[in-house]
C-alpha cells in the first residue's frame, strides 16, 4: 500500500514539475532562441560554408523562356487598323550565373562580386528553333525616327530609310533579334556618329556578360541582412533584393524568434529589366516539393499610374506624360528607345491596351510574377519573373514610313525567367524544417506529457479514495 501511494504522489509531482518546466520554456523561449541562434550562424557568407557555396553557384537550374508576338497584318496596321498578333515560342535557354571576382570587404561584413550570365539554348524545352522567323517592330528604325522627328535631319534620314527599304516592321530571325544583328540603318548612320553601335538585339551583349558590380551584405554583422544588395554599380540599393538569389531573407526583431519571412512583409526585388526595384506581397500558402512556403506577388500598384502610385512618377517621360496603369516607360534606361515594360499580355494593365491588339489574352496563372519562399529559412523555393517588352508606336508626320498607324503600345515579346528548387536541396530543406518544428514544439510536448500525467494522477487518486466497504458490497451475496 505504501509503495502504491508513493507511485501515485510521485506521478503528481512529476506532472507539476513538467508543467512548470514546459511553461517556463514557453515564457523564456529557450528553444526558440536556440533555433534563432542556429539560423544566425548558418546565414552568413564566409569561405567554406554551404551558404557561401550556394550563393556563389546556385544549384537549381534557371531557365529563360522567350515568347514572341508575330504580326500577321503589317500593311493593315500602317493603314490604321488594329494589329493582329500570334504568340510563338517558348524559346528556352538554360542560364548559368556563377558569382565571379568575389572580394570580401569591411572585415567580412560585405562582399563584392559580378554576376555574369550565360544562356545555352535548350531545343528539347523549346517550341521552335533560333532560325524561326518573326515579324515585329523594327526597333532601331522606330528609335531613329523618334529621335529625329523634330530635327532638320528628318528628311534626309527618311530618304535614307526609303533607299534601304527600311520600315516600321521587319521580319527577323529569332536568334538575331535576341542576341544581335548588324542593322543596315545604324551602319549607314555610323558615318555621322562614329560611336554608334551598328548592332542591335533585345539581349545584345547580355550573353556571357555581367550587368555591373554588386555589393552584398554577408550577414556577419546582422544576419537579417544576409545576401541583401547594398550597392549596384556604385549606387546605393537600400531594400533591393536580388531576384537571382536562392537565399533571400527578410528581418526578425532580434529579441525573439519569428519566421525569417512573415505574411505581413514587403519583399523587395531588384530587376535590372525594369531599371528599378519592385516589391511583392503575401498572397497564399504553397508547397513546393513537399516544402512549405509563402507565395508573394507584385500588387497592381507596382505598375499603377501616377495618381495611384506616386513612386512611378519617374516613368512618366517627359514629366507628366503617363501612359496608364500597367505600363512603365523604360526609354530613359534604354538609350532613348521607346521601350515600354509591362506584364505579359498586359496583365493588370488598363483594358485599353489589351483591346488595342488582337491576340492579347492575359491570364493570372501564366503571366503573373510569383515568388515562393520558405518562411523559416528565407530560401527561394520557386520563382517566375515575367516581363513584356513593348514599343510605343504613333504616326510621325516627318516620316511617311509610319503611314496612318494609330497610337498604340505594340507587344514585341515577353520573357519568363523561372527557377524551382532542385530535389536534393528540397530534401535537405525538409530535414531542416522538420528539425525546427520539433525544436520549437519541445515545450508544448513537455506540457502535453505533464497534462497526461496529471490525468493519470487524478484517476489514481480517485481510485485510492474508494472505500474498501464499497468494494466488498460489490461481491456476490452467494458464492458458488
Amino acid at each position: 500500500m505504501w509503495l502504491r501511494s508513493c507511485c501515485v504522489w510521485g506521478t503528481g509531482l512529476i506532472c507539476i514539475l513538467l508543467l512548470i518546466a514546459g511553461i517556463a520554456m514557453v515564457v523564456s523561449q529557450v528553444f526558440l532562441k536556440l533555433l534563432n541562434n542556429r539560423i544566425k550562424e548558418q546565414v552568413v557568407l564566409e569561405n567554406g560554408t554551404e551558404a557561401f557555396s550556394v550563393w556563389q553557384n546556385p544549384p537549381p537550374p534557371v531557365y529563360m523562356q522567350f515568347y514572341f508576338f508575330n504580326l500577321t497584318n503589317p500593311e493593315e496596321v500602317l493603314n490604321g487598323d488594329k494589329p493582329s498578333v500570334i504568340e510563338i515560342g517558348p524559346y528556352t535557354y538554360r542560364e548559368y550565373r556563377p558569382k565571379e571576382d568575389v572580394k570580401f570587404m569591411d572585415n567580412g561584413t560585405r562582399v563584392q562580386a559580378v554576376n555574369p550570365k550565360t544562356y545555352v539554348f535548350e531545343p528539347d524545352m523549346s517550341r521552335g528553333s533560333e532560325d524561326d522567323l518573326v515579324r515585329t517592330v523594327n526597333i532601331p528604325a522606330v528609335t531613329v525616327m523618334e529621335k529625329f522627328k523634330d530635327s532638320i535631319f528628318s528628311r534626309p534620314i527618311s530618304d535614307l530609310m526609303k533607299s534601304l527599304s527600311v520600315g516600321v516592321f521587319k521580319t527577323f530571325r529569332v536568334g538575331d533579334l535576341l542576341w544581335g544583328y548588324e542593322d543596315p540603318l545604324l551602319k549607314k548612320l555610323k558615318v555621322f556618329d562614329p560611336l554608334l553601335d551598328i548592332y542591335f538585339g533585345l539581349f545584345y551583349k547580355k550573353n556571357g556578360t555581367d550587368d555591373g558590380d554588386y555589393v552584398f551584405f554577408t550577414g556577419k554583422k546582422n544576419y537579417q541582412d544576409f545576401a541583401r544588395i547594398d550597392e549596384w554599380n556604385g549606387q546605393s540599393s537600400l531594400n533591393w533584393w536580388s531576384s537571382d538569389e536562392c537565399n533571400m531573407i527578410n528581418g526578425t526583431d532580434g529579441a525573439s524568434f519569428h519566421p525569417i519571412i512573415t505574411k505581413t512583409e514587403k519583399l523587395y526585388i531588384f530587376s535590372s529589366d525594369l531599371c528599378r526595384s519592385i516589391y511583392a506581397l503575401y498572397e497564399s500558402d504553397v508547397s513546393v516539393q513537399g516544402v512549405p512556403g509563402f507565395r508573394f506577388v507584385p500588387p497592381s500598384e507596382v505598375f499603377a499610374n501616377l495618381t495611384i502610385n506616386p513612386d512611378n512618377a519617374g516613368f512618366c517621360v517627359p514629366a507628366g506624360n503617363c501612359l496608364g496603369s500597367g505600363l512603365l516607360n523604360a526609354s530613359v534606361c534604354k538609350e532613348g528607345a521607346p521601350i515600354i515594360m509591362s506584364s505579359p499580355h498586359f496583365y493588370q494593365a488598363d483594358d485599353k491596351f489589351v483591346q488595342d491588339v488582337f491576340g492579347m489574352n492575359p491570364k493570372k496563372e501564366e503571366h503573373e510574377t510569383v515568388i515562393d519562399i520558405n518562411p523559416l529559412t528565407g530560401l527561394l523555393l520557386r520563382g517566375a519573373k515575367r516581363v513584356q517588352v513593348n514599343v510605343y508606336l504613333h504616326q510621325i508626320p516627318a516620316f511617311s514610313e509610319t503611314g496612318k498607324i494609330r497610337t498604340l503600345v505594340f507587344p514585341v515579346m515577353y520573357l519568363n525567367e523561372s527557377v524551382v528548387i532542385d530535389e536534393e536541396s528540397a530534401k535537405k530543406l525538409q530535414v531542416v524544417v522538420t528539425e525546427a518544428n520539433v525544436i520549437v514544439n519541445i515545450p508544448f510536448i513537455v506540457i502535453s506529457v505533464g497534462i497526461l500525467l496529471g490525468v493519470i494522477f487524478i484517476v489514481l487518486v480517485c481510485r485510492q479514495q474508494v472505500p474498501e466497504s464499497t468494494v466488498d458490497e460489490r461481491q456476490p451475496l452467494i458464492s458458488s
